[in-house]
């Protein structure tokens, strides 16, 4: 009776991640194991680190590097490489995924002299086709969740040995990761564990188990510090039985077992993640359902209709969110650009830039946050950004310029316009209201929209749920079975779902009896039939610069008849300048007088918009009225407004000045999240509408200018 154990940690932060966050998991999850397995050198397993993180060691930490070296050279740690910065591999080209392999292969290589075969996937994400650019980059083996192995018709007893997988002839190695053991380390009780294993020694006896996860649950997650390292010492005592048991229970790194142990045979796995993943990316209605149809089939113990349960596709992410989509395409639209360059340093100066942009936790939603976490998204467009100006410069050369480009930048069938100079990038949707949905500051490395829409999500059906029977669970209050944590006792009234995407340059025709309240709970009347509607472009290019000219002829109900009014917007931008001037004319066809309320909305994104950095300043006339981008608020007769800072450091602002006063309306953008911690609000921008009542005149026009000027200020 003999049973091999391989265990894999994987260590992970996002880039753009805080500091403090670093530093709190090297302290409290990745220290600690490396003690561990000091303390205990015949355990031995293998590690993956993510790029962001090994950069964030060797600058900070390089003690950790050390004692990670000696661990690699005495044989007890096998390293894994990866795609460098993490991305999902799925979701970048052929290119990036073998160049940003062979970057990690050729780190481990250089810093610890350590030649790695295997690789850790992000997420564990797969899809059929992934065997050939992995085996491309020289990666024989991996581990995958146990869940694809199932959906292929295999079954628990099937995952004690690799398979081999395929595409093209390119072959790959791959290992079922034990969803019991994933689950059991280190929350069921040791004894638990050690009998399970020693039960599967019995019945596949020279089998392997793998057990692979992720290394912040070793105490960083809540309450894994005491579990793991503390008063119950979970892990050491696991480490200490491993080795009484050392009989029949060998602990191995993967690599060693992939070398030594044949293929029982070959497998060809469908898409799929890990089980939560899969079920994170449908719908909240059927999110909700597939949570239920899993309970009731566990209960029932119908293991033998499970396996064949599946959630949705990883990429559901990209449809489900419009923000993960432009997010994403992009990136590929960057990717293009930068493969486009000539060889030599500036492309792999871009090239690193891109790679980092791609790493994947802006780009889904699950249970820690994902897209919505602020500062991650704006550490991948800083990225992106950056990219795109270095590969601009290499194509366009002179100092300043100012260049339109068209394509379905999306990838929604339908045609967007880019107004790109060498200090602005506006990508624009005409046929989503002409909207400008993009807005890229070259200087700050900034999308000034990088906001969310507030979207129903499936967890939000369990808030409300637990509200109504008295089950919220608030900090400092103790644990209860059927609890729910939340951050604030109110926090499922703020729970408000929009309709509409929102960007900027959207155009309202506002019921007259809507309130400040009614517009940001989003449930107030519109009268006119251009927020999301298509608008006709057409671009216009001198030397002084290019404007965009986007046209609609709607309707507007003005009380009950309809009103003809066509809304033109002129978008202009200027070589070398930070200046964005946008001019409004409302004209209509009606031989009648026609009285209409007409908005205008941006959304912003203010890094540290909900803290006591960020700042709104509004005048009337010569009077300034302080406000504050994470608050409700009213201001009439507004001439100028300036929202900021756009960035950390250095910081940056924006000015928008009218042509006419109006009507300014602001409130914050919160999404109400889950995470390990609890539900809670999570600031992600600052809406701002400016509304006029406007009187039109039969054959007369009503104009108004905004102009927005972008500045950078020294700290």
């Amino acid at each position: 009776m003999s049973l091999t154990l391989s265990l894999v940690i994987h260590n992970h932060q996002p880039v753009g991640n805080f500091d403090f966050v670093f530093a709190h998991a090297t302290e409290r999850a990745y220290d600690p194991l490396l003690a561990a397995l000091e303390r205990h050198p015949a355990v031995r397993l293998s590690l993956h680190y993510t790029g962001p993180l090994y950069d964030w060691l060797i600058a900070h930490r390089p003690d950790h590097i050390e004692r990670l070296r000696a661990l690699v050279a005495r044989g007890q740690v096998e390293l894994l490489t990866g795609a460098y910065y993490e991305p999902i591999l799925v979701s970048i080209p052929d290119a990036d995924k073998i160049g940003q392999i062979r970057k990690m292969t050729r780190f481990l290589r250089e810093t610890f002299g350590y030649e790695a075969t295997g690789m850790w996937l992000a997420e564990r994400v797969w899809e059929p086709h992934l065997p050939k650019p992995i085996a491309e980059a020289g990666v024989r083996y991996t581990l995958l969740d146990d869940t694809p192995f199932k959906m292929a018709g295999l079954t628990d007893d099937h995952l004690f040995g690799p398979y081999v997988t395929e595409e093209q002839g390119y072959t790959l190695t791959v290992f079922g990761n034990v969803m019991y053991l994933r689950y059991a380390i280190p929350w069921h009780p040791l004894e638990e564990v050690m009998d399970w294993l020693q039960a599967q020694a019995q019945a596949h006896s020279g089998g392997v188990a793998v057990m692979g996860d992720d290394g912040e649950k070793f105490g960083l997650w809540p309450g894994t510090w005491d579990l793991c390292w503390g008063e119950e010492a979970w892990m050491e005592r696991f480490f200490a039985a491993l080795e009484a048991e050392s009989g029949w229970l060998r602990t191995r790194p993967l690599g060693e077992v992939a070398a030594e142990m044949p293929p029982l045979g070959r497998v060809y796995l469908p898409c799929a993640s890990y089980e939560e993943m899969m079920d994170w990316t449908l719908p909240p209605h059927d999110f909700a359902a597939m949570r239920r149809v899993r309970r009731e089939l566990r209960d029932a113990g119908r293991a033998d209709i499970l396996h064949f349960v599946r959630g949705g596709l990883w990429r559901a992410f990209t449809a489900r969110y419009d923000e993960v989509n432009q997010m994403h395409k992009k990136m590929l639209w960057v990717s293009r650009k930068v493969q486009r360059m000539p060889e030599g340093e500036e492309k792999a100066r871009a090239q690193d830039h891109l790679w980092a942009a791609q790493c994947n936790c802006g780009y889904w939603h699950g249970l820690f946050g994902g897209i919505y976490l602020f500062h991650i998204r704006a550490a991948n467009y800083a990225n992106l950004i950056a990219a795109e100006t270095i590969a601009d410069k290499t194509f366009r050369g002179q100092e300043t310029w100012a260049q339109p480009e068209r394509g379905d930048l999306d990838a929604d069938g339908h045609e967007e316009i880019i107004l790109n100079t060498d200090r602005q990038i506006l990508t624009f949707k005409p046929s989503y209201g002409g909207a400008l949905v993009e807005w890229d500051w070259r200087p700050g490395k900034y999308n000034l929209l990088n906001t969310m829409t507030r979207r129903r999500e499936g967890y939000h059906a369990e808030l409300l749920t637990a509200a109504e029977e008295g089950r919220l669970v608030l900090p400092g209050q103790p644990d209860r079975p059927d609890g729910i944590r939340v951050k604030e006792p109110d926090i499922h009234t703020r729970l408000f779902h929009d309709w509409y995407r929102r960007v900027a340059l959207l155009d309202h025709f506002l019921h007259p009896d809507t309130t400040l309240d009614a517009f940001y709970r989003c449930q107030y009347g519109e009268q006119g039939d251009f927020v999301n509607q298509p608008y006709q472009p057409e671009i216009k290019k001198d030397p002084a610069g290019i404007t965009l000219v986007l046209t609609r002829d709607g309707t507007v109900w003005v009380g009950d008849r309809p009103v003809p009014v066509e809304v033109e917007k002129r978008v202009t931008v200027v070589p070398g300048g930070d200046l964005v001037t946008v001019l409004y004319r409302l004209s209509h066809r009606s031989d009648t007088l026609a009285v209409v309320r007409f908005g205008v909305e941006f959304n912003w994104g203010i890094v540290g918009g909900g803290g006591e950095r960020a700042y709104l300043r509004v005048m009337q006339g010569r009077q300034r009225t302080p406000r504050h981008p994470s608050a409700l608020g009213e201001v009439r007769e507004v001439t100028v407004f300036t929202i900021g800072p756009l960035l950390p450091e250095p910081v940056g602002e924006a000015t928008l000045t009218l042509s006419r006063p109006g009507t300014l309306w602001h409130f914050p953008l919160e999404a109400i999240s889950n995470s390990e911690a609890g539900y809670e609000r999570v600031y992600q921008g600052t809406c701002t509408l400016l509304w006029w009542d406007v009187v039109l005149e039969p054959g007369k026009s009503w104009e108004v200018t905004l102009q927005t000027s972008l500045v950078e200020l020294s700290l």
